[in-house]
C-alpha cells in the first residue's frame, strides 16, 4: 500500500481544524490512499473526520469526480447533501454522495459528545482538490 504525497494536498484541501461554536473544531486525518488497480485512472482515499462537541465543517463542494461513502464510527453526524433532507446518522450508519455534490450541512449533532466518521472517496487519480469551501 502506498500513501503518496497527495495525502498532504488532500489534507490541505479538506483538513485542518474548522471553528465551531465556542472554538470547538473538527479535525480531518488522511488514513489511506491507493490507486485502484482494476479501474485505471481512479484512486481510493479515506479520511477520518473527528468532530468535537458542537463542531461543524464549512459548507463545501466535493471534487467533480468523487463518489463518496461516509460511515459514522461514533456519535451522531448531521448531514445534508445537495437538495436532500437534513438527516442525523448514528454510529454504524452511513450515506453516499454523488460526484460534484454540495455538502451544505456536516456537523456533530451533539454539543456534549464527540463524533467521528470515515469518508471514503473514489476519485480521479489526478483530482487533487477533494473539497472546496462554498463562497
Amino acid at each position: 500500500m502506498k500513501v503518496r504525497t497527495m495525502v498532504t494536498a488532500a489534507s490541505m484541501a479538506i483538513a485542518g481544524p474548522a471553528c465551531a461554536h465556542g472554538g470547538r473544531t473538527e479535525t480531518v486525518t488522511p488514513r489511506f490512499e491507493q490507486a485502484i488497480p482494476n479501474i485505471p485512472g481512479k484512486s481510493m482515499i479515506v479520511v477520518e473526520v473527528d468532530y468535537a462537541p458542537g463542531a461543524s465543517s464549512q459548507p463545501h463542494r466535493h471534487a467533480k469526480s468523487a463518489f463518496i461513502y461516509a460511515y459514522v464510527v461514533s456519535g451522531e453526524i448531521e448531514s445534508k447533501v445537495n437538495d436532500g433532507k437534513t438527516h442525523i446518522y448514528k454510529a454504524g450508519q452511513g450515506w453516499s454522495e454523488p460526484p460534484d455534490a454540495t455538502h451544505s450541512v456536516s456537523r456533530n449533532a451533539s454539543r456534549t459528545r464527540p463524533a467521528k466518521l470515515l469518508a471514503v472517496f473514489v476519485v480521479d487519480s489526478d483530482d487533487k482538490t477533494l473539497t472546496t469551501p462554498l463562497k
